[in-house]
């Protein structure tokens, strides 16, 4: 697409144009690890277990970075819906060259504390040694996958997910054949070398498009600090935004331990499910997202509400149709996953309020994505620190003090669904989050 989409309602094939594309992207790295647990699982138990706290290090100081991706959005869509392409392009170089900056401080603290890092997680010396091998080879995809953020950060922008979808999968693909073979070759450092090789070329993809695309507005490479730091403002709301959803997921987790053996499998059952469900209602933000900041890019704040409207609408149908299967297939879907009858009775109680989050979830990611589209981070953020400090964690502390078990917890994630709701709801309904101004800049 050249050009910014007219100020008409958004249909639902505008969203799912936009959406599925970015659907296989978010889904793409989940994919993957779990073909990396099967082959590397074939190895044994030590390697698995070494692979499993290399790679929960990794993604942890990755995805708190997805400012890269969210932020770069938001910034980039107003300037193309104010038919400012070749600015929103430059939001991407200068995003770029954050992920450079970043991410090579990050590799090399994980290449210099890996092994005490693995050891913190692993508790085991003969694990965390392996795991340090694992992630001392990994490190050097750190900067590139926050490039691949930055990237799909401003084409997102530019409301091309398409071109995202195909460059992921020109590193994926060969990653993924590769895979197999170096792990028979060279062990678990193997993976950790197929995972740099899938991410190298999907990097290079979105720099070499990145090039192509800004090399026609005559503008330079050099990196520009009034740019940057604006993108690191929005970048700071949403890092903590998305550390108080791994405060959460961490306290529920430990918390369920507390009950036993079949209490974990049943939680980490629940919440896998969970993790796939928020890959595709996010997919349907992204697209409000992109589609709100272009309105109040292009000025059009009635526009950036229908967006919102329309966007609700389509999701929460969605989110519906998704919370009836669940329902209705209970048993086949976690006989998928379980035999032990022991665990299916244990979510009995557990399941209805998965159900409801499901329903919840539908509105709270479209509106998440509005509200994201228009650069509100700092809303969302200080909304999402109260529905953990102020409802989550006192509910899934009190079920571990007082044994009310794996209902307690899931009573616990669907409150803060819930209050989140209706802070983005009320949000939404004010219209404050509405600045037309092209640089986002947001009130109170």
């Amino acid at each position: 697409m050249t050009g910014a989409v007219s100020s008409r309602t958004p249909s639902a094939r505008d969203i799912l144009l936009l959406a599925l594309p970015a659907l296989g992207v978010l889904a793409a790295n989940p994919l993957y690890l779990l073909l990396d647990t099967a082959v590397v699982g074939r190895l044994g138990t030590a390697e698995l277990a070494a692979l499993a706290a290399g790679a929960a290090i990794q993604s942890t100081v990755t995805t708190q970075l997805t400012f890269l991706s969210y932020g770069t959005t938001a910034r980039s869509a107003r300037f193309f819906g104010a038919g400012k392409r070749q600015k929103a392009i430059e939001e991407g170089v200068q995003a770029t060259w954050v992920a450079l900056g970043v991410g090579a401080v990050l590799a090399t603290i994980v290449w210099v504390f890996a092994q005490p890092l693995a050891q913190a997680l692993a508790g085991d010396y003969d694990t965390s040694v392996r795991a340090a091998s694992w992630m001392r080879v990994c490190a050097f995809a750190i900067p590139m996958t926050l490039v691949i953020m930055a990237g799909n950060g401003w084409m997102r922008g530019v409301q091309n997910t398409r071109l995202p979808f195909l460059l992921t999968l020109c590193g994926l693909i060969p990653g993924a054949v590769s895979l197999p073979l170096l792990v028979n070759r060279f062990g678990l450092v193997g993976s950790a070398v197929a995972n740099v090789i899938g991410m190298g070329i999907t990097s290079v993809l979105f720099v070499v498009a990145l090039i192509r695309e800004h090399r026609r507005s005559g503008h330079g490479w050099t990196p520009r600090w009034e740019i940057i730091k604006k993108q690191l403002v929005l970048g700071r709301d949403l890092i903590l935004r998305s550390l108080s959803f791994q405060v959460s997921l961490l306290t529920a987790a430990a918390v369920a331990g507390r009950f036993g053996v079949v209490a974990l499998a049943a939680h980490q059952l629940m919440l896998q499910l969970w993790n796939f469900l928020t890959l595709v209602l996010d997919s349907l933000a992204i697209a409000a997202q992109t589609l709100t900041g272009s309105a109040l890019g292009r000025g059009g704040a009635d526009d950036a509400r229908v967006v919102g409207q329309v966007a609700l609408k389509y999701s929460m149908v969605f989110a519906v149709a998704l919370a009836v299967v669940f329902a209705v297939f209970r048993e086949p879907i976690l006989s998928l996953f379980t035999a032990d009858e022991a665990v299916v009775d244990t979510l009995v109680a557990p399941w209805f309020l998965f159900i409801a989050m499901i329903v919840a979830g539908g509105a709270v990611f479209a509106l998440d994505g509005v509200l994201l589209g228009a650069s509100d981070a700092a809303y969302l953020r200080n909304l999402t620190l109260f529905s953990l400090i102020g409802v989550a964690l006192p509910i899934i502390l009190a079920s571990g003090a007082f044994g009310w078990g794996l209902t307690g917890i899931w009573v616990g994630q669907l409150g803060q669904v819930l209050v989140r709701l209706v802070g983005v709801v009320l949000r939404f309904r004010s219209m404050r989050w509405a600045v037309t101004d092209v640089d986002g800049k947001q009130g109170a």
